[in-house]
Parts: C-alpha cells; structure tokens; sequence
C-alpha cells in the first residue's frame, strides 16, 4: 500500500485535476477478491476499462542445461524471448485450498470479473478487460484435465495461456452486452519476475548479451515502459474493432521505437468454452465453501 500511494501521489502531481483511488486486492486470495469487488460497486456505476495485470512466477528453476544447449543455437533469441523449455516452478497451495500460481495468474482474475460484470456490462456503454498474458503461454502447458496444474512445473505458461484461453471466452458471451475483452504480451521485460529467474551476477554478465539481441529481434522490449506499449494502445482503440483472437505484443525495434502488432494465437474456441465452463463449476464450489 505504501508503494501504490507513492505512486497516486506520482499521479497526482503529473495530473492535479485526477481522481486516483487505491485498493488493497490481493487476486491470490477469494476473500480478497470478493471483499475488493464489493468496495468497487459501492464506489462506482460503471467501469470503463479494467486491467489484469498481476502475475507471479515463485521459485522459478533455469534448466541449465538446456540453457547452454539454447544458448549455442539457432533458436537462442526464441529461448530467451518465451522461456520455452528451460523455465520451472514450484507452487504450493493456498489457504482456499487452489495452487497458488492459478488462482493469482487466472481464477482471481476471472472471479473479479464475475463481479464487476454489472459495472462492465451495461446498455449503450463499452468496457474492455485487458489481461497482461505473456511469450511463455504454452498449449503444451495447458491441460484442461489439470486444470490447476498439480501435475506440471510450468503452472506460470498453464495459467497464461488459460488467460488467453479465457479472454476467447469471455467474448464469445459478453459482446452482445457491450464488455469486450483483450489479451497483451509486454514481450521480454525486465522485472523483479524476470530477475527472480538467474542470480544477479549472471544478469550483469548476460544484460549486454540481451541488447545486442534486441538489433535482431522487436520482442526484446527490456523496459517496463516499453513493455506497457500495447496496454496503451488498446486505451485508443474502439473496442469494438479489435480482434479476440490474437494478442496484441509490444515490440520495440533495435532502434528504441516502441509499437503494438498484432498476432493469432494458437486458441481452440471449443476448447476455451471448455475452461469456461470448469471455472463456473469451480467458482460454485469454492463459494458454497466459503458460505
């Protein structure tokens, strides 16, 4: 909280004329979720545009391995861009009995959105949800019979390409009522996610290796500011024109110019109203639980 008041102050001094409210929601937790819903509709009529930004990844392991195996590859700017085949994780379960990774990355996110659909859901009104998804959203990760991944090590590509998965979703039965929903990729970012990755050393060591990547590859946008491009774009467009079955990236060229570009994912609409429909099931079941 301290740091999100640091930041409405950052705000309200570029933008003394704004209204900017904090609230503590905590997407890993239902109560949380449930309790932060309820304050939101006692504060609002309507939301315009809502972000699901929050994400996790703890305990990340780098496969060695395979990493110098990558390294010496044609395929080192792809290893580097996705994580694909060299990045594991540990979850653990929460005290609402959900593994960690997806409830944070997924189900609180669907769950927040259950309740705000009639703030979202209005006549004559359009809203967007954009979900934050990322390079590392596998359908190779993804079990809709495992749907929590117990049985994986990658729970963070399972429950991003869920994310997509589910913005598919959530198209399909809420256009017609005006909410329309997005997914980004922020491309390679360097954040306390990514740095949780090797040890401080190795970035120091490899950072110059990365820039120099970035002369050959427009997915290597390494600032968080570069990284929030697309979520930006999507804030001008009309919703209503985009596309629910791509991902919108933000690229930045060698050259230090950001821009958004679309590309398809690889989504089977039958199958993400397959995981609709599981998370419904779940939803009923946790809230007859905590009734």
């Amino acid at each position: 909280m301290q740091r999100a008041e640091a930041a409405r102050q950052a705000l309200l001094t570029s933008h003394p004329e704004s209204e900017v409210a904090v609230l503590k929601l905590d997407v890993g937790s239902i109560r949380s979720v449930l309790h932060a819903a309820q304050e939101v509709k006692l504060r609002y009529n309507r939301l315009d545009y809502l972000y699901l930004n929050a994400g996790i990844m703890p305990n990340p392991q780098l496969d060695i391995k395979a990493f110098f195996k990558g390294l010496f590859s044609s395929n080192v700017i792809s290893m580097f861009a996705t994580g694909e085949g060299i990045l594991t994780q540990k979850d653990k379960t929460t005290s609402d009995g959900l593994q960690e990774v997806f409830v944070t990355n997924l189900f609180g996110h669907y769950l927040l959105v259950r309740e705000l659909e009639p703030l979202l859901c209005q006549p004559e009104k359009t809203s967007q949800v954009i979900w934050t998804s990322s390079s590392n959203a596998h359908r190779s990760a993804f079990s809709l019979e495992d749907l929590q991944h117990l049985r994986g090590t990658e729970p963070y590509s399972s429950s991003k390409y869920a994310s997509d998965l589910l913005s598919v979703a959530l198209n399909r039965k809420h256009n017609q009522q005006g909410m329309y929903s997005s997914v980004i990729c922020p491309g390679l970012v360097m954040t306390n996610l990514t740095y949780g990755i090797l040890p401080s050393f190795f970035w120091t060591l490899i950072m110059p290796i990365m820039w120099l990547i970035r002369v050959f590859t427009n997915t290597f946008t390494l600032t968080p500011y570069n990284g929030a491009e697309a979520l930006f774009w999507l804030f001008m467009q009309k919703p209503e024109s985009l596309d629910a079955l791509v991902k919108y990236h933000s690229l930045t060229s060698g050259l230090g110019n950001n821009y958004t570009q679309p590309h398809k994912m690889d989504i089977d609409e039958d199958m993400s109203e397959a995981l609709y429909k599981k998370l419904q099931d779940l939803e009923d079941e946790v809230r007859q639980r905590l009734n």
